[in-house]
């Protein structure tokens, strides 16, 4: 390459000039150490006044590059264009393309312009290319050409381009882009120069390989991506072109990940340079500008153009390069850039400023032992956040941050330029006044112009002073010479490898970080691109440099010619020995080696020749011209959609791959040059895989001579070892051909198939035209056929159209697109990649059309019938509530409302309630929400009038007296404003509930609001008065209250109201509506003055007390006091006063031996007791199944309205991760006998109105039970267990169920029917055995008599049972202490991990197995993919690695037998055992020395259950409730408080022992399982 450029500032100057100060000049680009290239970066600013950030508009980013001179180009003198391309995107002719480089240019990029270079010439062009109007005439036809109708020639020529022959037989070329290649947007004539524009992709592949290598973990991903670099070569080659520069840096990828071949990097490009440069071939870069100011400033600098490290640290090492070109040598090697200011080059800080730099004294110099960021916030700090932080780390952000290179380049910005990075207000005295200030302020390191260029010192702006040197300076210049001459001191010299260390070096990683307090905050997902960041240059320790260079402001005497490598003599200046200086010699030379992938090589030939491939050739008759007459060939969509179907029955083995590699080297390739380019793709793809490059100038060199192969190919997989080979082979015409590479076997049909179906997407076209191209292609069948995986893979480039789609037609495509990924992807696709499009999408506020129907019913089912109702009120459910609450549009409103409405009813009332009902209530206070007001009424009047009273009527009655309490207290304005508007609410849905209830309920409801206010105005006035005044008033009426409830039937006779007359009911229920004053007046009247004061004034007094026990259980007892139980209820303010009671019970269910016979709580322990005490007669119900149809609904569910602290749930939307802590009453509000031995597993489905129990069936057999929690009835079980069923496992959202009793039946859920079972070869079992015939089951149980686990302790029988949701998976633990895999699926037995020999025994059996919660496993845990814990009936816990099973950590967990093992987190693990502990563990950790203990239980632990952050666990007849939150990193003791279960209606004690517990988190309930059989819902 030349070594004559422009520097950065004066090709600045040049664009500037050329077109207008309004073309922002970023950064250059530049592959040299030093700031010369002939590229920059730009950007528009279309603002009038560029001093007011607020009227500029910023267009993204391009590149324009100085090209060739193109006065021969047709661009007359006078400026007037005399060629352009057409509309079409029909190429220019040869006579119009003066030089090959253009030549080439305008084959590949055909639809470029040709145009005069003016600001408005690039205005046009990126308003054309942001508009997307470039490429939409060949997405116009390509969506024809799926219609089936006539589509022109550009759909036809696009499709031949990317792999489909058969549409086009006569082929044009240059008609259309590859879809791989860089867009060149246009060719601009400026007088003396010419320029390409084309756009800047966000990232290179040279950065991913740098700064997020993981991203490029994926195999398929990164065949994809070679895929797409082969398929543009051969593009390229097929015109007669060699590329001539491929390697990473000239691949580009955009947003999306889509690969960009630069055809502006081709060395035929790169060298035809605008004949204004000078051709002078120097090994020197200097500015070819004549009056270049920068010209001192680089005058004495050695660099050459191209970097050259070995030979760089050479000269460095022995003092030939100055300190300061080394350190510009290695910024450029970590990719840091001249002029970009949020990756800007660095060097370290050197002196304080505080005295003048004296290497005879220490005063003064700054410790480069230690990094600037750790000198400004000193070690006890950074300890402090080592030791805090969540992930451990000491720096969280870069070494120098564009903060500070904008300040410290204050003087020279623009101040548009400090406005966006600095701060928005303009405040020039914020900006440090001199340089002692600047160091003081700053964490972060210096950068090159403080040792280089003065001007950095003068200010440009009025308003703030120029920059002031210390006092040891005269002024800038000599600042900069001394400043300089302290870096190149022999001080510095001496310690400036360890700066490197710490910078570029060792000290960046691993266990030498953590000494020098250097470790970095890692990104939060290293699986996304990043186009900068650290970049560790060395992984050894870097030598301390031997010679110094001579002062920087003094003339230099020449450099003794020492040669690092050969013979020579030491320098004069070091004192060292020569035994020293040799052993420095010899470490110098394995750093230099082990540090060779600084210098990858690409090319065969380094020098590779300029001239064209010889079998190019263009002729004019060949291209396509406006207008022409081309025949169109038949078209057949069978063609396409055949194309995109994935054929996995093909052979794609390694023994294929030899057969192709035989075939290639037949075929060989037709020119040494575009071999060259085949050589430079196995390099490519091998760094690809080893992360570094394959050949340096070493290796490169010992292949070129002797043929001997790199060592680093051993390190490759044998398949892409293989290709490699071939690629890279000396004898260039046995190198295989780019098309040749396309149809190997290294290429699965899934890339074909999905780079076919994505090219068309990735055209500079319309996101309507192209999104509707994919929906089209999906309605046709194309996803379905490419299948579940391949749809995967395309499914990320398809959402970012759907998250575009703005217009009302774009959004039905992208709703339609969205359905069909929905029904071709698997579960956990889509919980990865659709649902967060969708969350984005609804999270908008404004309207669209695309959001409005995500909110349809008929949308929200196919999520439902897909994922699961769980999976929606996790992720969906509070974004409904979000629209209808914030959304400022009707249209969206609506639709939410509608949403929520119709879910209400098949969620269930717990859940509606919780999920739907408190959280809209909640709302009223944060603003006037008429729409939640609606949403209320509408929800209430579809649940019906029981609902409202039970539910509805109780919450808006505890906000409505909330509201009344507060408005009594001074609060602030705010509080007072939500109160006011959470009355309006409350008050306005009471009003429309009106007209759904019942006159008497409304009746009711006045009289406890008369009798509330009553009772406040007795406190008030005190006891006296109200004795004296109120009480006389009361007598009559607690009379005659008294009197008429001795001729009222009581409330538990049967069947006495049936044929009474209808004003004898209304009679009554007005009777009994005044009754209930009783209830409201009596008992707080008593507790307010005093028993005996009442009864003095009230002679009916015994009649009162004696109906109020016995309806109520409410007595006064002899110390003065309300009975317990009944006064806190009686006192509360929030009771719902009518027992509502929609259906009963008959006793005669009790005899039976029955299972699934539901009964309420308090029944179980007083049967002498009516079972109901139910104030509406009804006749006996007989037994049977049929009865429990007639219950109503959820008549068990008491709501968080009858609790005290009901208010506590008020807010609380979905999600498993809530912030408040769950209040655990410790209530059970309903049980069910659901066997008749032990229950030992509760499993719940999706929609938390399905549960499955498992335990003793009928004649001690094993037996599975299907609830339907609404009803609390059983509708079905499975009986084909001979023991006892110990786990149950609910599979997928389809139904199928798992359930284990030493072997494992899989059956589907809805019929009962047994699908496989699945046992190990010493039972009875079959491997995977097919039922056909109908199972014992369907509420029809085996009666054979069997025992319970007769053969428990056989080694060969499953003990416990993990499913794995993301991968459909089971997991079984065995006797043995093996584990066995089982894909349900495929229906087959997987692999076997088979513990130690020594430890098959009864102590090691498995007993519980857990996994982690995600594929996406914690990266910096101790493991590097996801993992799966087992415990250890001895108590012993592994973490076994979940692909290969080899054990990543094993040690004593508990003291006795593991109950249960869970994965709240990736990185945590909790277990329980019968040493009565629960402890959790932080896998990033030494396991062996840190858990959190939890200890409280006074037995074992049976089981425990998670939800979010808290802790159920059960042991005995107690639960207890413990956080997640509080732990600590170190670990340490904690105490949880056991809790006794009591009845919710009479609270009686719990006596049963509980086996099991499973939370019900969207319905804020738990239930546990007895060993006596018992299934209880608790709250």
């Amino acid at each position: 390459m030349a070594g004559a450029m422009p520097c950065f500032e004066c090709l600045q100057r040049r664009i500037e000039a050329d077109f207008s100060s309004d073309v922002l000049f970023r950064y250059g680009i530049s592959d040299s150490a030093l700031p010369f290239g002939s590229s920059a970066v730009i950007q528009i600013c279309s603002a009038v006044a560029a001093d007011n950030i607020g009227s500029e508009k910023i267009s993204t980013q391009f590149v324009l590059a100085v090209s060739v001179d193109m006065e021969e180009r047709g661009v007359a003198a006078n400026g007037e264009d005399q060629s352009t391309s057409s509309e079409n995107g029909g190429c220019q002719s040869q006579d119009d393309v003066g030089t090959s480089g253009m030549r080439m240019t305008a084959t590949l990029s055909p639809f470029a312009s040709i145009c005069r270079g003016s600001f408005s010439a690039i205005e046009d062009l990126l308003k054309k290319y942001e508009s997307c109007l470039i490429e939409d005439h060949v997405m116009s036809s390509l969506n024809l050409l799926v219609e089936g109708k006539m589509a022109g020639r550009y759909g036809l020529d696009f499709l031949n381009l990317v792999g489909c022959p058969a549409f086009c037989e006569s082929r044009i070329p240059g008609s259309v882009r590859h879809p791989n290649i860089t867009p060149i947007l246009g060719f601009l004539k400026t007088p003396g120069y010419g320029y390409l524009l084309h756009p800047k992709a966000p990232y290179s592949m040279e950065g991913i390989l740098h700064y997020s290598p993981k991203a490029l973990e994926s195999e398929w991903h990164a065949r994809f991506l070679i895929y797409q670099i082969v398929s543009a070569l051969h593009h390229i080659h097929s015109q007669g072109i060699a590329h001539g520069s491929i390697c990473p840096s000239n691949v580009m990828l955009t947003d999306s990940s889509w690969v960009w071949l630069s055809i502006v990097d081709m060395h035929t490009m790169r060298n035809n340079l605008s004949s204004k440069v000078s051709t002078r071939s120097s090994l020197k870069t200097y500015c070819c500008m004549e009056d270049c100011p920068c010209q001192a400033i680089y005058a004495d600098l050695k660099l050459s153009a191209c970097i050259d490290w070995h030979s760089d640290f050479k000269r460095w090492w022995t003092g030939e390069l100055s300190n300061y070109e080394y350190l510009l040598v290695l910024n450029r090697l970590a990719g840091r850039r001249w002029g970009d200011h949020a990756f800007h080059t660095v060097m370290p800080w050197v002196t304080d400023f505080t005295v003048k730099p004296d290497e005879s004294s220490d005063i003064g110099w700054r410790e480069l032992k230690k990094s600037k960021w750790r000198l400004a916030k000193g070690d006890e700090q950074l300890d402090f956040t080592y030791s805090t932080s969540e992930i451990p780390h000491h720096v969280s952000d870069e070494c120098l941050s564009e903060l500070a290179v904008c300040s410290y380049k204050a003087r020279r910005l623009p101040l548009r330029i400090l406005r966006s990075a600095v701060r928005s207000v303009y405040e020039p005295n914020e900006y440090p006044s001199n340089m002692q200030r600047l160091y003081q302020w700053t964490p972060d390191e210096c950068i090159p112009e403080f040792y280089s260029d003065s001007r950095i010192f003068f200010s440009l702006h009025s308003g703030m002073s120029d920059l002031a040197v210390p006092s040891w300076a005269k002024s800038p210049e000599e600042f900069i010479l001394l400043h300089r001459d302290a870096l190149e001191s022999e001080r510095v010299s001496k310690n400036l490898h360890h700066w490197i260390d710490i910078t570029f070096g060792y000290k960046l990683s691993g266990q030498a970080s953590i000494e020098a307090k250097n470790v970095m905050l890692p990104a939060s997902d290293p699986l996304i691109p990043k186009s900068m960041g650290r970049r560790q240059l060395f992984t050894k320790p870097h030598p301390m440099r031997q010679a110094v260079t001579s002062r920087y402001y003094k003339s230099k005497e020449s450099s003794s010619s020492c040669i690092y490598g050969s013979s020579q003599t030491l320098p004069k200046e070091h004192s060292i020995s020569e035994n020293g200086w040799f052993e420095s010699l010899e470490a110098a030379t394995l750093f230099c080696e082990h540090a060779g992938y600084l210098n990858p090589i690409y090319r065969y030939d380094n020098l590779p020749s300029l001239k064209l491939a010889k079998n190019y050739k263009l002729e004019k008759d060949t291209l396509a011209q406006p207008g022409s007459d081309i025949p169109i060939p038949y078209m057949d969509l069978g063609n396409l959609i055949d194309y995109l179907d994935v054929d996995d029955s093909g052979p794609t083995g390694f023994q294929e791959l030899l057969r192709w590699k035989h075939r290639s080297s037949s075929l060989g390739i037709s020119s040494e040059m575009l071999a060259d380019d085949i050589f430079s793709i196995g390099c490519l793809l091998a760094e690809f895989y080893l992360k570094k490059p394959l050949f340096d100038p070493l290796s490169i060199a010992a292949y070129k001579e002797n043929g001997v192969l790199p060592g680093l190919l051993e390190e490759l997989p044998p398949h892409v070892a293989l290709l490699v080979e071939q690629c890279i082979q000396k004898d260039w015409a046995r190198r295989p051909s780019a098309k040749c590479l396309l149809e190997s076997q290294y290429f699965p049909p899934s890339v074909r198939s999905a780079y076919l179906f994505l090219a068309p997407l990735q055209l500079i076209a319309k996101p309507e035209s192209r999104i509707q191209y994919a929906a089209k292609i999906a309605n046709k069948g194309g996803l379905k056929v490419m299948g579940a995986f391949t749809a995967e893979m395309c499914a990320p480039y398809c959402l970012s159209l759907i998250m575009s789609s703005s217009s009302d037609v774009e959004a039905e495509s992208a709703l339609f697109l969205l359905k069909e990924l929905l029904r071709c992807l698997s579960s956990r696709a889509i919980i990865a990649l659709i649902l967060p499009t969708i969350q984005k999408i609804l999270q908008v506020l404004e309207y669209s059309h695309l959001k409005v129907s995500l909110l349809q019913d008929s949308f929200i089912r196919d999520l439902w019938n897909r994922l699961g109702k769980q999976i929606y009120l996790e992720k969906m459910h509070p974004l409904v509530i979000s629209n209808l609450i914030r959304s400022p549009d009707k249209i969206s409103t609506s639709a939410a409302s509608v949403a929520l409405i119709g879910s209400c009813e098949e969620l269930g009332f717990p859940i509606s309630v919780h999920q739907t009902i408190l959280p809209l209530i909640y709302s009223f206070g944060k603003e006037c929400c008429a729409d939640a007001v609606e949403a209320l009424v509408r929800i209430g009047g579809l649940l019906g009038g029981n609902f409202i009273i039970k539910h509805l009527l109780p919450l808006l009655r505890n906000v409505v007296l909330s509201c009344m309490d507060i408005s009594h207290v001074s609060k602030p304005e705010p509080v007072q404003s939500w109160n006011s508007l959470a009355l309006i609410g409350s008050l306005s849905t009471l009003d429309g509930l009106l007209s759904f209830l019942p006159s008497q309920v409304v009746v009711k409801e006045l009289i406890q609001v008369a009798a509330n206010s009553l009772i406040v105005l007795c406190q008030r006035i005190g006891q006296d008065l109200t004795a004296s005044f109120v009480l006389p008033q009361l007598k009559d009426l607690f009379d005659e209250l008294a009197f008429s409830q001795r001729s009222v039937s009581a409330p538990n006779s049967i069947g006495r109201n049936l044929k009474l007359a209808r004003s004898k009911l209304d009679e009554d229920a007005c009777i009994e509506n005044r009754i209930d004053l009783v209830v409201l007046l009596y008992p707080r009247l008593a507790a307010l003055i005093g028993i005996e004061k009442l009864r003095q004034s009230c002679f009916t007094w015994l009649i009162l007390e004696q109906m109020l026990e016995r309806r109520y259980s409410w007595k006064w007892n002899a110390a003065g006091e309300s009975s317990r139980g009944s006064f806190e209820i009686m006192d509360s303010p929030k009771l719902s006063l009518s027992k509502y009671h929609p259906s009963e019970y008959n006793s005669a269910k009790l005899l039976l031996n029955g299972v699934g016979w539901s009964i309420p709580q308090s029944q179980g322990v007083r049967c002498s007791r009516n079972l109901i005490n139910s104030k509406q007669g009804s006749e006996p119900r007989h037994m049977g199944t049929s009865s429990f149809a007639n219950y109503e609904a959820w008549h068990w569910f008491t709501g968080p309205a009858s609790t005290p602290d009901a208010s506590d749930f008020l807010g609380r939307t979905g999600g498993q991760k809530d912030e408040l802590t769950w209040k655990i009453k410790a209530s059970v509000i309903h049980s069910a006998r659901a066997h008749p031995g032990v229950l030992r597993s509760v499993a719940i489905c999706h929609d938390e109105c399905t549960i499955y129990t498992g335990g003793v069936g009928p004649g001690f057999k094993g037996s599975v039970q299907k609830w339907e929690l609404s009803r609390m009835n059983c509708i079905s079980g499975y009986y084909g267990h001979d023991e006892v069923v110990n786990a149950v496992c609910v599979l997928s959202v389809s139904g199928r169920v798992a359930s284990c009793d030493g072997t494992i039946h899989v059956w589907n859920g809805q019929t009962g029917k047994l699908i496989a079972a699945y046992s190990e070869a010493s039972t009875n079992f079959l491997h995977t055995a097919r039922l056909n015939s109908e199972p014992n089951n369907m509420l029809t149980p085996n009666t054979l008599s069997g025992g319970i686990l007769s053969n428990a302790f056989n080694g060969s029988l499953y003990t416990c049972m993990h499913h794995i949701d993301f991968d459909e998976k089971l997991v079984a633990g065995m006797g043995n202490g093996s584990i066995r895999f089982i894909d349900v699926v495929r229906d087959q037995k997987l692999h076997l991990w088979k513990s130690d020999p020594a430890e098959s025994s009864f102590s090691s059996l498995i007993s519980a197995i857990c996994s982690c919660g995600s594929e996406n496993h914690y990266a910096g845990a101790i493991h590097s993919s996801p993992w799966m814990a087992v415990g250890l009936s001895s108590g012993h816990c592994r973490l076994l690695d979940a692909r290969s099973g080899s054990i990543i950590a094993n040690w004593r967990a508990h003291d006795s037998y593991i109950t249960k093992l869970a994965a709240p987190e990736d990185h945590l693990l909790v277990s329980s055992s019968f040493d009565k502990t629960l402890q959790v563990w932080d896998l990033r950790r030494n396991l062996g020395t840190q858990s959190n203990v939890f200890r409280g239980h006074l037995d074992g632990i049976s089981s425990f259950s998670i939800w979010g952050q808290d802790v159920i666990s059960v042991s005995r007849n107690k639960i207890g409730l413990t956080s997640l939150s509080g732990l600590t990193a170190e670990g340490g003791q904690h105490r949880l408080l056991p809790q006794t279960l009591y009845s919710a209606d009479r609270g009686t004690k719990n006596l049963s022992l509980l086996s099991t517990v499973s939370v019900l988190p969207y319905s804020r309930l738990f239930l546990v399982g007895t060993e006596d059989g018992y299934l209880k819902v608790c709250c």
